[in-house]
């Protein structure tokens, strides 16, 4: 049968599903770790690494899976990467223990690291430019759905089936999305056609050992050699990647992106967004069943303030996206989450009224709903058509490594104040942790004024940032 014309409604719908999948499976975890718990034993850095395995994972290999739509077909390494998530979604939903579950996390990761830069790549090349701040809204707005379903599907599933059912979501889905894609998506090829197998490597080496030392720094001892080993040999194989990219003759992230500096600042703003609310939302989803004794769906439904919001905004701020830019609106974005964020840390207690947290939870969701599509847009103004899937490859991974660092952070912080023991002690750590992902997206907030304004936003490399402060953004 000849393949059926291109159609970008089809291409908006099979990969805006495919996005919301793997933006379901980034949040569906964190009401069920209780139960996780539960059935599996192990410690609060157990439950931190089935969530950091699927996000580090997702984070290192973003950038190779956009490489490898360059080189090999972005429609044929979409279809792999969905079905590779779709297998290891089935592998985690049977694993046997805590470290299976991990491992198999780990590979959902990796499928989701393929799927995610093509989800973007293939849209931008299915909507002229006049028309894709639309498709990038409703692009936006299937991922918030994700982002809002995550822990209400999660609640819902655990306590009425068990929580391995939210792996096994995946499969049916799955399996009818990989043949629509083969037959329906338009194939492409990119600029890149090598494949920067040392960068990976080397990336991935050296953001596992930081990783690794800041979630078992709070057990161990931030001066054990161990902690110490780790820290410095992560730093040392990032230094290392970012000297090898320098010179590599296909690298994996091009440093020119660097002195863009819409590329920059947007990416600071999606570390930053990803870090404080990734952090938040481990312990948060967690606060009302180890705190206040709810079951894991009343825990999920309580979190829809927040994490519904962007279902319902992101697509009107993909729009204003073309009108007004793209810097308002993430300003305005990240000041709401660090606000929302602070306003949590100030009134929650063990026996806090639900009533108190839904106004911070609603400013928490308007403010991710206002930086996901405007910060989609500002990334790819910022660098030429053809270079759309590295970009988007390197935003995504930088944004999610911001979440594996939050949940660390946040997790380490929480582990030095509180514990499990009790309701009182849970939410000693939450307190404690929360201001601390407050204070980097204020940081993130800062950093929004620097993406150019729309007029200039259209010119790729128009504004670059000084060799100086290049080399501390890579470095």
């Amino acid at each position: 049968m000849p393949p059926a014309p291109p159609r970008s409604g089809w291409t908006l719908a099979i990969v805006s599903i495919a996005l919301f999948m793997t933006a379901l499976d980034n949040l569906v975890v964190g009401v069920a770790l209780p139960s996780i718990r539960a059935d599996f034993g192990g410690s609060l850095e157990s439950l931190e690494w089935t969530v950091n395995a699927y996000t580090l994972s997702f984070a290192v290999f973003l950038i190779l899976g956009a490489a490898l739509g360059d080189r090999f077909g972005r429609k044929r390494m979409f279809g792999i990467g969905m079905a590779l998530f779709t297998a290891s979604s089935a592998g985690a939903a049977l694993a046997p223990s805590i470290d299976a579950l991990v491992a198999t996390r780990a590979l959902q990761g990796l499928g989701a690291a393929m799927v995610t830069p093509l989800t973007l790549t293939l849209l931008s090349e299915a909507f002229p430019a006049e028309k894709r701040g639309l498709a990038l809204g409703v692009w936006a707005g299937v991922s918030g759905l994700g982002v809002a379903l995550g822990p209400f599907v999660g609640g819902a599933v655990v306590e009425g089936i068990s929580w391995q059912w939210i792996f096994w979501l995946n499969v049916p889905t799955g399996i009818v999305l990989i043949p629509l894609a083969l037959r329906y998506l338009t194939e492409s090829f990119g600029p890149a056609r090598a494949l920067d197998l040392r960068g990976v490597a080397l990336a991935a080496t050296g953001l596992l050992g930081i990783t690794f030392a800041i979630v078992r720094g709070q057990s161990e001892g931030w001066t054990s050699l161990s902690i110490l080993a780790s820290a410095g040999a992560g730093v040392a194989l990032v230094a290392a990647f970012v000297l090898w990219e320098r010179r590599a003759p296909a690298p994996m992230l091009p440093l020119r992106f660097f002195r863009s500096r819409g590329f920059v600042a947007s990416n600071l703003v999606g570390f930053s967004m990803f870090f404080g609310v990734f952090g938040a939302i481990f312990l948060l989803s967690q606060f009302f069943q180890s705190a206040q004794g709810y079951g894991p769906f009343e825990a999920g439904l309580r979190t829809l303030p927040w994490t519904g919001m962007p279902m319902l905004v992101a697509p009107i701020a993909g729009i204003l996206s073309d009108r007004i830019g793209s810097r308002p609106l993430m300003a305005a974005g990240l000041a709401l989450q660090a606000g929302a964020i602070g306003w949590l840390a100030a009134v929650t207690t063990v026996d806090v009224a639900y009533s108190a947290l839904v106004v911070p939870f609603v400013m928490g969701g308007t403010g991710m709903a206002l930086v996901f599509a405007p910060s989609a847009n500002a990334v790819l103004r910022s660098v030429r058509p053809e270079e759309a899937g590295q970009a988007s490859g390197a935003t995504n991974a930088i944004r999610e490594l911001g979440g594996v660092m939050g949940v660390a952070v946040l997790a380490s912080a929480f582990a030095g104040a509180g514990s499990y023991a009790s309701p009182q002690a849970f939410t000693d750590g939450l307190v404690a942790a929360l201001p601390i992902g407050a204070a980097v997206l204020a940081l993130g907030a800062v950093a929004a004024l620097l993406v150019p304004a729309l007029a200039r936003e259209a010119a790729p490399e128009a504004e670059a940032v000084p060799a100086e402060t290049e080399a501390v953004l890579v470095g």
